[in-house]
């Protein structure tokens, strides 16, 4: 017998060895309530699906889809459904899930006779997932050899799985089948296709986009949110990775085996210097018209590397002739007493209100007047705002940058005519994917960059940096992405080769994280991911880079 400590209901209970966690539920279920199915669970903080058998005694919480690790459960499996019914319907044809968009998943597929995709084509797929998704067909988890998987995927014509297994240096993968289809997915999966309820597919732009539920209301579908600048941006990257032919992570993980790490890393930072110096050209340009912008407002979620790209931007700003001064507007948040607060009591540091927004306005109508201001400086340490002699007047040939997660929320200079402003958001757009079916989610790229920062700065351990995330995410979605296709231009911040080159930094960091904490499953998580990249030395990445702000050794 083992026992088996349940996390949702703080109590304990005994079942024979081997027990499914499927199996274990009921015998818990009746002592705690949620209003949605239970899909998969933690074991020793470890993610698990519902069919992983207990031979010893453990500690078990059961998981929904509101949660992050539920909701990567769920779509990890209708990705597999998604794949399966395209392959029923269109044997040889080539199936890529491109990345997370528009709250959904961005799909190319293309069919073997070369014929393009039909809304035809994609209401049968979408019939043949309703089809195999009533069937209640099981999700087989297979573990074997390394080779045996490679070998069966090379079989298949997969060279994204077998290049990114053959990279990996695993001696044992797990990979699933769905009826006689294989796949691999470093996620757990669901049990069997009957607990995918929610979806839908359809028609977007060259490919097809695959609908998830709504993470707060899983029966429904999430709003649609049409998102043409992200996409573009998107696509931009897209074309340069097929261009350097890296599609996926095993291309990349070759490349710097081959020992091309330096010059990707050369490419990656001209890439953004050029786009750096078209934003500026395009600010010079648009001060030099009849009614000439005077202000810049730069902002992006939490670790896109806003400061370093101000002050990236204000050095080829000077290139173009022009004299940028700047302020963040972090400088005028409230005194720390004042800030809102969560629900739990805890500050809301990420609150449009934790900003003194009129003051700043009021600051901004001074400058664009020609008048001379005092701006603050805020005081981390205290908590309070102070007046420390940094006195900025706006002469002809200057303009003023704004940086901060609210420079684009309209209320913060909702005073300042339109054609004065110049609004530019920076994100982690990640276009390179693990395989062809396990897309990067693009706030992974910033969590890991969050954690080695906050650690090498000494402001929050890893444990606490993945305790704060989920509020900071929140926040972000209520406060900075609604204003991201409101930006006259989206800068990509990530880098092709990014996570080589923070592995080993990383790693570090979040081995220090406790197993017996609950943050250790997002560690787990992170860890398994970063695994499948080839690291490579931090040396080549010069100091003006915006991965430098993250690492270190930034000279900005």
């Amino acid at each position: 017998m083992v026992n088996i400590f349940c996390v949702n209901t703080q109590t304990s209970r005994t079942f024979p060895e081997g027990t499914t966690l499927m199996d274990m539920l009921p015998a818990f279920a009746p002592e705690f309530e949620t209003p949605y199915p239970i899909i998969a669970a933690k074991v020793n903080n470890v993610c698990q699906g519902l069919k992983y058998r207990a031979f010893n005694s453990r500690q078990v919480e059961f998981i929904d889809y509101t949660s992050y690790t539920g909701r990567s459960v769920y779509c990890s499996s209708l990705c597999f459904l998604l794949c399966k019914a395209a392959k029923d319907l269109f044997p040889e044809c080539k199936i890529v899930l491109r990345r997370p968009i528009s709250k959904g998943y961005f799909c190319s597929i293309d069919k073997h006779d070369g014929t393009p995709l039909t809304q035809q084509d994609v209401d049968a797929i979408n019939a043949r997932m309703r089809e195999i998704a009533e069937k209640d067909m099981p999700f087989r988890r297979h573990e074997v050899r390394t080779q045996e998987a490679i070998d069966l995927f090379e079989k298949m014509g997969y060279q994204d799985k077998v290049r990114l297994l053959q990279t990996a240096g695993d001696v044992y993968v797990n990979y699933y089948t769905l009826g006689d289809t294989p796949d691999y997915y470093y996620e757990a999966l669901l049990p069997s296709t009957g607990y995918l309820k929610v979806w839908d597919l359809s028609m977007y732009r060259d490919g097809l986009l695959l609908r998830v539920p709504n993470r707060h209301k899983p029966e429904e579908l999430a709003p649609f949110t049409e998102q043409p600048k992200t996409f573009e941006v998107f696509s931009e990257n897209l074309k340069w990775n097929k261009i350097m032919g890296l599609d996926n992570v095993g291309d990349v993980n070759l490349a710097c085996q081959r020992g091309e790490a330096g010059d990707l890393i050369k490419i990656a930072e001209a890439l953004q210097e050029k786009k750096i110096v078209q934003i500026a050209e395009e600010i010079d340009r648009r001060m030099h018209l009849e009614d000439p912008l005077k202000l810049v407002l730069i902002t992006g979620p939490s670790s896109s590397g806003k400061s370093t790209f101000c002050k990236r931007l204000s050095i080829q700003l000077k290139a173009c002739g022009l004299k940028p001064i700047s302020f963040s507007t972090d400088d005028y948040f409230v005194n720390r007493l004042d800030t809102p607060l969560l629900p739990d009591g805890s500050f809301d540091f990420d609150n449009f209100d934790t900003v003194d927004h009129e003051y700043l306005q009021s600051d901004v109508l001074k400058l664009l007047a020609g008048e001379t201001v005092e701006v603050p400086e805020y005081n981390f340490v205290t908590g309070l705002r102070e007046f420390n002699g940094k006195k900025l007047k706006l002469e002809p040939g200057m303009v003023l940058l704004i940086e901060g997660i609210h420079a684009l929320n309209p209320r913060l200079t909702d005073q300042v005519p339109e054609s004065s402003k110049y609004r530019i958001f920076i994100n982690t757009i990640t276009s390179i994917s693990l395989d062809d079916h396990n897309c990067i989610p693009t706030s992974d790229n910033r969590l890991i960059r969050r954690i080695v920062r906050d650690y090498t700065k000494g402001a929050f351990t890893a444990r606490e940096s993945i305790m704060h995330w989920p509020n900071v995410r929140r926040s972000e979605v209520q406060w900075i992405y609604p204003y991201q296709e409101c930006a006259d231009v989206l800068f990509n911040c990530s880098y092709i080769v990014e996570f080589p080159v923070i592995r080993a930094r990383a790693e570090r960091i979040l081995m220090t994280v406790p197993k017996n904490c609950p943050e250790y499953a997002e560690v787990h998580r992170l860890m398994k991911f970063l695994s499948y990249f080839t690291p490579v030395p931090e040396n080549d990445v010069p100091a003006t880079s915006l991965l430098r702000s993250f690492i270190g050794g930034s000279s900005l």
